[in-house]
């Protein structure tokens, strides 16, 4: 095994060492955020109903380690229908203080309860009369003692072994944080559109905003063929446009049936057919499953997986042929 170097240090790397140290850290943490199941009490429902009282937003503060906490807080709050934002304390009281407004509720993050770029503000948010929340591991701290309410996220014992390293602290903020958030979007009735109104660059929004018509093949790249086409005309419209398919309509261009690679390979397993003499009407698949290009394409992968199909007519609510969806289309679209 390679030795650690550096710093006087010239130690042989231990693997078992290194998992139980890991493991260490884990059992720690997860001890001291089950602790805080105690501590959802009348202040953490005080808590939720000043952020849902809240005309403006939730302006969360913290210095240190503990804003990077307060970052990640306003965050989640942001994007799970709590509208909020991050404002370093040391830069609040050289102007960025005008950023909070009358309508806003602040959120002060200091497990110590005395982080003095805080404190140091104090005063003028009071002057504002907007409700303080903090989250602090200090209940008789100058901090706790002057919030509107004061959420206890106290620790037993850091995770960092010198006791000195903020782990289990934060550890322990950033899962209130997250009770916190979720509490207010259950209570608002924030819904999977609204987070990916929130989120349209990422999977999820992919999944809950994008419709089968924004991704479909559609004019000159929609397989089209009647029923009378014969089959090997039928096989030559499905190579050109290269779905693996093609849909069989009538003359008023409404769906009657679909004919795919697959079937062909059926057909021609079971009997020998004249593709020029034998009609696509005559083999193709009558009753197909369609879908409408107002559907979600998530659920147009729901109803591919359901059916076991690789693709899908699109049509119109008087059953006219306006596209057609394979998986393919959904890969490239991110759906899947």
């Amino acid at each position: 095994m390679p030795k650690l170097r550096g710093n006087n240090i010239n130690h042989e790397i231990n693997p078992d060492n290194l998992k139980k140290l890991a493991k260490s850290v884990l059992e720690v943490e997860s001890r001291e955020i089950t602790n805080m199941l105690s501590r959802i009490d009348d202040n953490f429902v005080q808590a939720c109903q000043y952020m849902l009282a809240c005309e403006g937003r939730v302006v969360v503060i913290g210095m240190g380690k503990s804003g990077h906490i307060a970052g990640k807080i306003a965050a989640t709050f942001a994007s799970t229908g709590t509208p909020a934002f991050f404002v370093h304390p040391g830069e609040a009281s050289h102007g960025d203080l005008g950023m909070i407004t009358p309508k806003d509720v602040v959120l002060a993050i200091s497990y110590s309860g005395e982080t003095d770029e805080i404190l140091t503000i104090l005063p003028i948010i009071k002057r504002l009369g907007v409700p303080l929340i903090s989250l602090t591991g200090k209940n008789q701290s100058t901090l706790a003692k002057n919030s509107s309410v004061n959420i206890d996220v106290r620790i037993d014992k850091e995770a960092c072994p010198l006791g000195l390293a903020p782990t289990s602290s934060t550890t322990a903020t950033l899962a209130m944080g997250d009770a916190l958030a979720i509490s207010l979007l259950e209570t608002r009735g924030f819904t999977k559109d609204d987070f990916a109104r929130s989120h349209p660059a990422g999977q999820l929004g992919r999944r809950l905003l994008l419709l089968i018509g924004d991704i479909m093949n559609k004019g000159d790249g929609n397989p089209i063929v009647y029923k009378e086409t014969p089959l090997s005309d039928a096989l030559i419209e499905m190579s050109q446009k290269g779905l693996g398919m093609t849909s069989v309509i009538d003359d008023k261009n409404k769906i009657i049936g679909i004919f795919t690679d697959g079937d062909l390979r059926r057909l021609f397993d079971t009997k020998t057919t004249d593709i020029h003499s034998t009609a696509v009407g005559d083999v193709m698949i009558p009753d197909c499953k369609t879908a409408s290009e107002t559907m979600l394409a998530a659920e147009a992968l729901q109803m591919m997986q359901k059916y076991k199909v690789n693709a899908l007519p699109i049509v119109d609510d008087d059953n006219k042929l306006v596209g057609t969806l394979n998986m393919h289309d959904l890969l490239r679209a991110g759906v899947v």
